[in-house]
């Protein structure tokens, strides 16, 4: 049984006066919650390691780190998606403008060592 804490905010009290049913669900939920928590990490790994291939590709090409177009098709992609799963659209927005703003600092860097310069943490 998992011990983590995700997810208790507005837990109050003594969880020795909670009923013993309660205790086993939040367990059960919260180790649900840390596994999907674990399978959201690894689904962005997968998804930079992914777009690390694309900064590559764009670098060897001289193409530019963002790609403004791409990226307002994907946010209003996401956005229904978030919408068809019952999501804060704007959530997943905040969210996917993050990662895409992470994703273009990757490329940045890439074509900066590609095209001769050192990485910028390097200055």
């Amino acid at each position: 049984m998992t011990t983590s804490n995700t997810g208790n905010a507005g837990d109050t009290g003594n969880a020795g006066d909670t009923d013993p049913a309660v205790r086993a669900e939040l367990a059960r939920l919260r180790e649900s919650i840390d596994n999907i928590d674990a399978a959201v990490v690894h689904m962005l790994a997968e998804r930079f390691k992914c777009t690390q291939q694309v900064g590559h590709l764009k670098a060897a090409h001289q193409l530019p780190p963002a790609d403004p177009s791409r990226e307002a098709q994907q946010i209003a992609r996401l956005r229904r998606l978030a919408e068809n799963a019952r999501l804060d659209p704007a959530f997943a927005e905040k969210l996917l403008n993050f990662i895409i703003a992470e994703v273009i600092r990757h490329h940045e860097r890439i074509a900066d060592v590609t095209n001769g310069g050192a990485p910028l943490e390097e200055r």
